[in-house]
């Protein structure tokens, strides 16, 4: 099978059940974006970071495939079976930010993205996987989306800034924290 296929030359592309939608489509910007995030989540566990932390990435970037399946999918025309996401996945994300969370001090202002490498890599990785809530939450408007794909993604990026967080605490680098100006 060749990589390229030639369909999407003149601006369309495919969905999962055959529908052709132009490549801006909120559908399509939804599962990019997704896939972005993916790859975010990519370069954060190939940084020197906790090998538990490793695990965790690696299952969210499986659930990531499981969104970009299911929203890859015209609602009203595929049969395919997809792989779906469950509530035990929402729950794992909530499991883990409060075990991370046990060992960080309380959060009391605002912190700014930075510290280290790995750190800064979480907050682009938050970043996009608002933006891709954002977009998730625009397409529900207009057709099918499960719910736990909202769900999870809102608690996915509450993951990475706890991530982020703890990347630095297990470095002993100092929050960069937001003091406004008055």
């Amino acid at each position: 099978m060749k990589i390229y296929t030639k369909t999407g030359d003149t601006g369309y592309t495919s969905l999962i059940g055959g529908t052709r939608v132009p490549k801006h489509h909120i559908r399509i910007e939804s599962y990019g974006t997704v896939d972005e995030l993916n790859s975010y989540i990519g370069l954060i566990s190939d940084q020197d970071i906790a090998i538990e932390d490793k695990a965790t990435l690696k299952e969210i970037q499986d659930r990531l495939f499981t969104i970009g399946s299911s929203l890859a999918s015209d609602p009203e025309k595929s049969k395919m079976k997809i792989p779906d996401l469950h509530e035990e996945d929402i729950t794992l994300l909530e499991s883990e930010i409060d075990k991370m969370n046990e060992s960080l001090e309380p959060l009391k202002h605002f912190i700014l993205p930075g510290g280290l490498t790995a750190s800064s890599y979480c907050h682009l990785a938050r970043c996009v996987c608002r933006r891709a809530e954002r977009n998730v939450v625009h397409l529900a408007e207009e057709s099918f989306v499960d719910d736990k794909i909202t769900i999870y993604l809102n608690r996915l990026s509450d993951y990475l800034f706890t991530l982020a967080r703890k990347v630095n605490a297990d470095n002993s680098i100092t929050e960069n924290k937001w003091i406004p100006r008055v």
